[in-house]
C-alpha cells in the first residue's frame, strides 16, 4: 500500500469559461468538483496505474463532506482522512477556452488545533507500518508546525518507509533536512530554497541539503533529476497546451510508482514526464488521458547529464 498525505486537503471546483476576461460576468459552460490537493490527485493517478492507496491529512464542515462523499466513489483509494472541526478550503480554477490558460484561486484551509495535530501524527505513525511508500504533499493549513513534513519524514525513516517531499517555502527548507528519499520542487520553489535560478546548480544545491534525489519540474521542459546512482533530463518531445493544474502531482504519482516497483531512474522519469503531460491534456485535475500518455511514453527524451562537483 503507498500512503499519500495532503494536510491541506480542498474541494477543487474548475470552471470553463470561452474567455475570462477581467471585471467583466462570465457564463460558466461547464463545472467539475473533485476531491483535491496534491496528495488526493498523486493518490488518484497511483490507483489509475494500479496501486493500492490510503489517503490521510485533514477534512471538515460541509466542504470535507462533499469531498469525502466523491473520495467513496474513485476506486482502489481508501479513505483515512482525520476529520476537525475546522472547515476545508476550496480551490477554484478558472480555465480560459480560447487561450488553455487557468487561473487558481486556493482558499488557505482550516485552523488545526494542537489536540487535532497531535492526533493526525498518532494516526499517520499506524499508517506507517503497513506503507511501502509514502507521499508528503502540498501546503500546511494554519495552526500546524511549520517544521511538520520535518517531523513526518523522519517517523517514516525510522521505519524504513521511503518518503517523497512535495512542499514549498519554509516547510520545504525544514522538510528537506530530515533528509527524505526524494523532493520534487518547481523551478520557483527550487530557486527559493537554493536562491539559484539555474536550475542545474539549484538541484545539487538542494541535495546538499539534506535529500537523497531532487527531481526538479521545469514545466513544459519536463524533470531534472540529481539522484545517487546519476544525473538526467526527461522532457516530452513537444510542449503540450492544456490545463496544467494537477501535473505536477502526476508527475509525484510517477516518480512514487517507478520507486515502488524499482524501475530505473530513467524509467521512472519517463513515465512521469508522460503523466505530466497527459494530465495536462485531461479536463480534470488529478486524472490524465490513458490514451495519450501510451503514446507520450515511447516518446519521451531522458539523457544522462554530466555530473558536476
Amino acid at each position: 500500500m503507498i500512503l499519500t498525505v495532503t494536510l491541506n486537503t480542498a474541494l477543487d471546483i474548475t470552471y470553463r469559461v470561452r474567455k475570462l476576461r477581467p471585471h467583466a460576468s462570465h457564463r460558466v459552460d461547464e463545472m467539475t468538483e473533485r476531491p483535491g490537493g496534491k496528495g488526493l490527485n498523486v493518490a488518484r493517478v497511483l490507483a489509475a496505474l494500479g496501486h493500492e492507496v490510503t489517503v490521510t491529512g485533514f477534512v471538515g464542515g460541509v466542504t470535507g463532506r462533499a469531498l469525502r462523499e466523491r473520495l467513496a466513489q474513485t476506486p482502489d483509494v481508501v479513505d483515512a482522512l482525520v476529520p476537525v472541526s475546522g472547515a476545508t478550503r476550496r480551490t477554484i480554477a478558472v480555465a480560459d477556452a480560447t487561450t488553455g490558460d487557468t487561473t487558481q484561486l486556493n482558499e488557505p484551509g482550516p485552523q488545526i488545533t494542537p489536540a487535532e495535530w497531535a492526533g493526525f501524527q498518532e494516526t499517520y505513525e499506524v499508517l506507517l507500518r503497513s506503507c511501502s511508500a509514502v507521499a508528503l504533499c502540498g501546503s500546511l493549513p494554519p495552526g500546524v508546525p511549520v517544521g511538520a513534513y520535518a517531523q513526518l519524514v523522519r517517523a517514516a525513516r525510522a521505519l524504513a518507509v521511503p518518503v517523497l517531499l512535495d512542499t514549498s517555502g519554509e516547510p520545504l527548507r525544514r522538510g528537506i533536512a530530515a533528509r527524505p528519499d526524494i523532493v520534487k520542487p518547481n523551478a520557483d520553489e527550487l530557486a527559493e530554497l537554493t536562491g539559484s535560478h539555474d536550475p542545474s546548480q539549484a538541484t545539487r544545491d538542494a541535495r546538499r541539503r539534506g535529500a537523497h534525489a531532487v527531481v526538479a519540474s521545469l514545466g513544459p521542459q519536463g524533470l531534472l533529476a540529481r539522484t545517487p546512482e546519476g544525473d538526467w533530463r526527461a522532457a516530452p518531445l513537444r510542449p503540450v497546451r492544456g490545463n496544467p493544474t494537477g501535473a505536477g502531482d502526476s508527475a509525484v504519482a510517477g516518480l512514487l510508482s517507478g520507486l515502488v516497483e524499482h524501475l530505473p531512474w530513467p524509467d521512472r522519469l519517463a513515465r512521469s514526464v508522460a503523466l505530466s503531460a497527459a494530465t495536462v491534456l485531461s479536463p480534470a485535475a488529478g486524472e490524465f488521458d490513458q490514451q495519450a500518455y501510451e503514446e507520450l511514453l515511447p516518446r519521451v527524451s531522458v539523457a544522462n547529464q554530466p555530473t558536476a562537483a
